[in-house]
C-alpha cells in the first residue's frame, strides 16, 4: 500500500512540475501581449492627437479661423445672463450662462463661445450682452465692430 501511495505522489508530483514549466510559458507569453497591447495603445492615442490636430487645420485654416471669447473684468460685480453674437448679421451663437460657469469666470477663467470660419475680408461683428446688476436691475447692452461702426475693430488682449 506505501508503495503505491508512493509511486502516486510521484507521478503527482511530475505533473505538477510539468504544469509548472507550462505556466510559466504562458505567463511570460500573457506579459509579452500585455506588452504589446500597451504599445498598439499608446500609437493608436498619438494618431488620434495627430488626427485632431489636422482635422482642426482643414476645418479651421488659420486666414479664416474666427474665434471669440468671454471674459469678466476683475471685480465685475455684473451677473451675466447670455451672451449672443452676429456676425454679418446673422446669428452665429448664442450662450446662457449657468452660476458654475459665471463662478469660473469671476475668478478669471476665459471661455471661447465661438469659434469658426468666415471669408477674408470685412465683417461686422455685433456682441449682445443680457446680465443682472448688482443692484438687480436689468442690463443688456449690444456693441458692434466692423467697417461701418463707431468702433474700427476689435481690440484683441495680449494673450
Amino acid at each position: 500500500m506505501r508503495k503505491h501511495f508512493v509511486v502516486v505522489m510521484s507521478a503527482l508530483l511530475c505533473v505538477c512540475a510539468r504544469t509548472s514549466a507550462a505556466d510559466e510559458s504562458a505567463r511570460a507569453q500573457m506579459k509579452g501581449l500585455d506588452e504589446q497591447v500597451q504599445e498598439v495603445k499608446t500609437d493608436v492615442l498619438s494618431i488620434a492627437a495627430e488626427l485632431n490636430q489636422l482635422e482642426e487645420k482643414l476645418l479651421y485654416p488659420s486666414d479664416t479661423h474666427l474665434a471669440v471669447f468671454v471674459q469678466l473684468a476683475h471685480g465685475e460685480t455684473l451677473r451675466l445672463d447670455a451672451v449672443q453674437i452676429q456676425i454679418d448679421g446673422r446669428p452665429a451663437t448664442h450662450y446662457i450662462y449657468s452660476f458654475k460657469e459665471l463662478d469660473a469666470l469671476r475668478r478669471g477663467g476665459v471661455q471661447r463661445i465661438y469659434t469658426g470660419n468666415i471669408a477674408t475680408g470685412a465683417h461686422e461683428i455685433e456682441v449682445s450682452v443680457s446680465a443682472k446688476l448688482a443692484n438687480g436691475k436689468d442690463y443688456t447692452q449690444t456693441e458692434l465692430a466692423g467697417p461701418d461702426a463707431k468702433q474700427p475693430g476689435i481690440h484683441v488682449g495680449d494673450w
